[in-house]
């Protein structure tokens, strides 16, 4: 009887570990993070999935990144995408779109703050991850933006990184073409970047 009830603790002890909810960490972003114009391989997301199986193994990263994604149509997809995956982490990745079509930084601050909401309702920590835009959009359209992320982060009590591109913005040798997004040489400086404000939420 005793041999009977200790293979039983063990089979249930198995099943449960076996029924542990998986980790997730859902990426929402635009082209910064759907690694535009370069393998995916060497997109930021895809060494932060590598780096994580190495040093916190049993995390999977869902990228549901997509080129040309403003916070309007990311706070429309965000319901679903929670439902679906059950993030733990829930990286935030909009608004270089909306800057970039000049659109009202209320609505972009309006649209994230959304996000978080939903996203932290659904049990995730959240990391906002900041964009600039180039000189030539003026210092009080660029400080707008900047204060967005930062009272969002203040307000909603979230992890961000003020800007994603730091380090990597300014160097030509880093930058493709356009001027706006990283080559694959400059991928691994935006995952530092990330990861510095990421790893205290794994745990």
């Amino acid at each position: 009887m005793r041999r009977f009830l200790c293979l039983l603790v063990l089979l249930c002890g198995i099943g449960a570990l076996q029924a542990a909810p998986a980790k997730t960490l859902i990426v929402l972003g635009d082209s910064l993070s759907a690694a535009h114009n370069i393998p995916v391989e060497s997109g930021w997301v895809h060494l932060l999935e590598v780096r994580l199986n190495d040093m916190e193994p049993g995390w999977t990263v869902v990228n549901a990144s997509i080129s040309g994604e403003t916070s309007l149509s990311g706070r429309n997809r965000l319901p679903a995408l929670l439902a679906q995956y059950h993030p733990r982490i829930a990286v935030i990745e909009l608004g270089a779109n909306d800057g970039l079509q000049g659109l009202s930084l209320s609505t972009l601050h309006d649209n994230l703050g959304a996000m978080i909401d939903a996203a932290q309702h659904a049990g995730a920590k959240v990391l906002l991850l900041g964009i600039e835009l180039p000189v030539n959009y003026g210092p009080q359209y660029r400080d707008g933006l900047r204060a967005v992320y930062a009272d969002l982060a203040r307000d909603k009590h979230v992890a961000l990184v003020p800007f994603l591109l730091d380090g990597v913005a300014l160097n030509p040798a880093l930058m493709q073409e356009d001027g706006l997004h990283p080559m694959a040489a400059g991928e691994p400086i935006v995952l530092n970047t990330v990861w510095n404000q990421l790893k205290p939420l794994l745990h």
